[in-house]
C-alpha cells in the first residue's frame, strides 16, 4: 500500500491562497476572502449613497463629511477582525500522504470546524454590517430629511432675500425721495425764513404807517363829524328842494296840459281841415316857355290870398272884359320863393299835436309835375338837409321834442310803414327789392271798431332821423313812376307814409297813442295833354278815378250827408279815419307856375277851396 501524502497543517492559509495540494478544500481556503469583498462592497455602496446624497443635497464638501461618518461604526471593526488572521505569517501546511485518510479526514474536520468558526465570525460580521447598514439608511434618511429641510429653508430664505432686496430697493428709493423732500423742505424753510424776515420788516413799516393812518383817521373823524352836520343840513335843504321840485313838476305838468289844451284850441280855431297852397318855382328848362308869372298875383299884405288872371276871350252874347280874375283864400299861400323850412314852420304846431295824442294827416294834392313829391319828401335822402321835405322834417321835430319831453318823464316809441296805392291795389314799399309780398287789404281793427289797419304790412321801429331817411330812400326806389307827356318822372301811385307814436308817463300812469300820416297823392292829368296809352292810360284812369272819389267824399262831408262814400276807392277808404273827423288834417295844394297849365291849376284851386270850406267833427286825443 502506498504511503499517504503529508497532511497539511490546519488553520487558515494566506489571503485566499490554497492550503495544500491533492484534493484541497476550496471552501475553506476561500472563506476568509468573501467577507472582505462584501465589506468592501458595502463601503462602496455607502460611498455611492453618500456621493449621490452629496450631489442632490449640497456641495461635495458636505457629501464627503456624510460618507466619512459611518467609518467610526462597527463595520470598521468587522473589517479589522476579518483582516486579523493576516497578521501572522502563513503556516506552512504539512502535506499528508495519500494513504493517510484518517489524517486527511481529521484535517478536513479541523478545516470544517475552522470554516464553521469562520462562518460564525462572518455571520456575526454580517449581522454587524446589516446593523451598520440600517443605521446608515436611517442616517441617510435623516440626512435626506435634513437636506430637504435645508432646501426648503434655502428656498424660503431665497424668496425672503428677494423680498428683502425689493424692500431694500424701495427703501433706497424712499430714502432718496425723503432726501429730496428734505432738501425741498430745507429750501422752503429758508424761503419762509426770508419771507418771515421780510414780513417783519413790512410789519414794522405797516405799524408805522398804521400809526400815521390812525392819526389821520382821528383827524378825518373830526372832519366827518363836521361834514355829517353839514350833510344833515343839506339833507334838510334837499327835502325842501324835492318838495319844491315836486311842486314845480306838478306845475309844469299842469302847464303842459294847459299848453296842449290851448294848442288844440288854436288848431281847432284854424279848422280841423286846413289848406295850404304852394306855387312851385319855374325850373331852368322851363324858363324859355315861361317869362314871368303874370297870371299869378300874391298879396304882400295878406299871405292867405292868391289871384289867378287871364285875358278874356271874346264870346258872342256877353260883354268883353280886359281879363278874367279868380280869387282864392286859404290858410296860407306860399309863393315860388318859399323855402322848405318856411313851409314846415307853419305845420310844426300841427305835427306837435301828434305827440299830444291827436291823429294828424297831411296830404299833397295837385296836377302832375306841380311839386307834391318835392314838398312831402324833398329831392332825395342824399340831398342837402335844407331841401328835405315835410316827412323828414316832421320826424326830426318829433324826435327832438321827445328828447325834451323825456326830462318831464315821457317815453316815446315810434314805428313806421310806407305803402302805395297803385291801380287800386296796395303795395308794401318796405319789402326787400325783388320780394313779392302778400296781397294787402284794408280791415277793421276789431269788428266793433271804426279804426282801420292793413294786416301783413311791414312796420319798422325807428329811433333816429337817419333811419327814416333810409326808409324813404328804400320806398322811393320801389315806388311806381314813369315818364309822361307832362312830367319826365311822374308818380303813378298814391304813397302813404305812416308813423305810429306810443307815449308813456310811468310816474303818472299816462299813455298817449296817435299817428302821423303823410300822403303824396298822384298827380291829376288830362289825357289829351299827357298822351298816355297802354299801361300809362290805365294808370291815369285809376288816378283820376281815385281823386274823383276823394272829391265826392269831401263834398259829402261838406254837405253833412249821412252816407259818406269812403269805399268807392282804396284811397278814401284808407283815409277814412283821417277825413272822418277823428284827426287834424292839412292839405297842400300845389300848382304849376306855367301859364300853359292854367286850367289844371284852376281846377286844383277850386277843389282846395271846397276842402277849405268843409267843416268836420272835432278831433279827440287818444290819451289814457
Amino acid at each position: 500500500m502506498a504511503a499517504a501524502p503529508e497532511r497539511p497543517p490546519s488553520g487558515p492559509g494566506p489571503e485566499g491562497g490554497s492550503g495544500g495540494g491533492g484534493g484541497g478544500t476550496p471552501p475553506a481556503e476561500t472563506g476568509p476572502a468573501r467577507p472582505r469583498r462584501r465589506n468592501g462592497r458595502a463601503q462602496g455602496s455607502l460611498r455611492a449613497l453618500g456621493a449621490a446624497a452629496a450631489g442632490r443635497n449640497g456641495p461635495p464638501k458636505k457629501a464627503a463629511t456624510v460618507v466619512a461618518a459611518p467609518r467610526a461604526g462597527p463595520p470598521r471593526k468587522a473589517s479589522i477582525a476579518a483582516a486579523a488572521p493576516r497578521a501572522g505569517p502563513p503556516c506552512a501546511p504539512q502535506k499528508r500522504p495519500p494513504w493517510d485518510l484518517r489524517g486527511q479526514l481529521g484535517d478536513l474536520r479541523d478545516e470544517l470546524g475552522t470554516a464553521r468558526e469562520r462562518l460564525r465570525d462572518l455571520q456575526s460580521q454580517n449581522q454587524g454590517l446589516e446593523c451598520g447598514n440600517r443605521e446608515l439608511r436611517e442616517r441617510l434618511e435623516q440626512l435626506q430629511e435634513e437636506i430637504t429641510e435645508r432646501e426648503r429653508r434655502e428656498s424660503h430664505l431665497s424668496s425672503r432675500l428677494g423680498s428683502l432686496e425689493s424692500e431694500l430697493e424701495q427703501s433706497r428709493s424712499l430714502a432718496e425721495g425723503l432726501a429730496l423732500e428734505k432738501r425741498r423742505l430745507e429750501e422752503e424753510e429758508e424761503q419762509r425764513r426770508r419771507e418771515r424776515d421780510e414780513a417783519r420788516t413790512r410789519e414794522r413799516a405797516l405799524s408805522e404807517k398804521l400809526e400815521n393812518v390812525e392819526a389821520h383817521l382821528r383827524q378825518v373823524q373830526e372832519q366827518l363829524h363836521v361834514q355829517l352836520d353839514r350833510v344833515a343840513a343839506l339833507q334838510e335843504v334837499e327835502r325842501s328842494q324835492k318838495s319844491l321840485l315836486a311842486e314845480q313838476e306838478e306845475r309844469i305838468h299842469r302847464l303842459e296840459m294847459e299848453r296842449r289844451r290851448l294848442h288844440n284850441d288854436i288848431q281847432e280855431l284854424k279848422g280841423n281841415i286846413r289848406v295850404f297852397c304852394r306855387v312851385r318855382p319855374v325850373l331852368p328848362q322851363e324858363s324859355e316857355r315861361q317869362r314871368g308869372l303874370h297870371h299869378l298875383h300874391f298879396s304882400p299884405q295878406d299871405p292867405k290870398t292868391l289871384v289867378l288872371t287871364r285875358p278874356d276871350e271874346s264870346h258872342v252874347g256877353r260883354e268883353r272884359r280886359p281879363e278874367l280874375r279868380y280869387d282864392f283864400s286859404f290858410d296860407r299861400v306860399f309863393p315860388p320863393g318859399a323855402s322848405q323850412q318856411e313851409i314846415f314852420q307853419e305845420i310844426q304846431l300841427l305835427v306837435q299835436s301828434a305827440l299830444d295824442g291827436y291823429p294828424v294827416c297831411i296830404f299833397a294834392y295837385g296836377q302832375t309835375g306841380s311839386g307834391k313829391t318835392f314838398t312831402m319828401e324833398g329831392p332825395g335822402a342824399a340831398a342837402a338837409p335844407e331841401s328835405h321835405g315835410m316827412i323828414p322834417r316832421a320826424v326830426r321835430h318829433l324826435f327832438r321834442s321827445t328828447h325834451d319831453l323825456r326830462g318831464q318823464g315821457w317815453e316815446y316809441h315810434f314805428s313806421a310803414s310806407f305803402l302805395e296805392i297803385y291801380n287800386e291795389s296796395l303795395r308794401d314799399l318796405l319789402l326787400p327789392r325783388g320780394e313779392r309780398g302778400t296781397d294787402l287789404e284794408i280791415r277793421r281793427l276789431r269788428p266793433d271798431s271804426d279804426q282801420l289797419h292793413v294786416p301783413n304790412l311791414t312796420w319798422v321801429d325807428v329811433t333816429r332821423e337817419e333811419e327814416v331817411l333810409e326808409l324813404l330812400q328804400r320806398a322811393g326806389s320801389q315806388r311806381s313812376v314813369a315818364r309822361t307827356g307832362l312830367n319826365d318822372r311822374s308818380s303813378r301811385s298814391h304813397s302813404v307814409f305812416q308813423l305810429q307814436i306810443h307815449g308813456q308817463h310811468r310816474a303818472r300812469d299816462l299813455q298817449a297813442h296817435s299817428s302821423l300820416t303823410l300822403v303824396d297823392l298822384a298827380g291829376s292829368e288830362r289825357l289829351e295833354k299827357s298822351g298816355s296809352v297802354g299801361n300809362r292810360l290805365r294808370e291815369t284812369q285809376s288816378i283820376n278815378s281815385s281823386l274823383s272819389a276823394l272829391g265826392l267824399v269831401i263834398a259829402a262831408l261838406c254837405n253833412k250827408e249821412q252816407h259818406i262814400p269812403y269805399r268807392n276807392s282804396k284811397l278814401t277808404f284808407l283815409l277814412q279815419n283821417c277825413l272822418g273827423g277823428n284827426a287834424k288834417v292839412l292839405m297842400f295844394v300845389t300848382i304849376s307856375p306855367l301859364e300853359e297849365n292854367f286850367g289844371e291849376s284852376l281846377n286844383s284851386l277850386r277843389f282846395a277851396s271846397k276842402v277849405n270850406e268843409c267843416v268836420i267833427g272835432t278831433a279827440q286825443a287818444n290819451r289814457k
